[in-house]
């Protein structure tokens, strides 16, 4: 792999971009073109298609399984956070709301990763919300 190609695959996401991908992705969920295992393989070619007509960049097909592994992971975070009494979503502020300072102490403590989230303005999370919320249903009987 040359350098070129390097950079291709740690490409650094703006949120316009991050926004563009989810609208794609968004439109797919909603025609039932995400599949158990991921996305189907036209999907991709849609979003590396509408990146450069709307942000003009490049994106490959492994640019964008990163981007979604971590739109997954911050769905998982932030989705356990609001399980959890004492916390909310601010709809305004685009962010975890909390009851409290010992509330987030007590949470975090065992939950390293949701430290990065306090007063984080995480964009999109409707979108995110949409594409993932069926997506993580757990349990011997549940059903996507």
């Amino acid at each position: 792999m040359d350098k070129k190609d390097k950079n291709r695959v740690n490409l650094t996401w703006t949120p316009e971009m991050d926004t563009t991908l989810l609208a794609v992705l968004v439109e797919h969920h909603n025609n039932g073109d995400h599949a158990q295992n991921g996305w189907k393989p036209h999907v991709y070619n849609a979003c590396i298609k509408h990146g450069k007509d709307t942000c003009d960049v490049d994106i490959t097909k492994e640019n964008i399984i990163g981007r979604i592994k971590t739109f997954d992971k911050r769905y998982e975070i932030i989705t356990k956070m609001l399980a959890q009494s004492g916390f909310g979503w601010d709809w305004v502020k685009n962010m975890v709301s909390v009851d409290s300072d010992e509330v987030w102490s007590r949470y975090v403590e065992p939950n390293k990763d949701a430290r990065a989230y306090r007063n984080k303005v995480v964009h999109n999370w409707e979108s995110i919300n949409t594409i993932y919320s069926k997506d993580h249903a757990t349990g011997a009987s549940a059903r996507t």
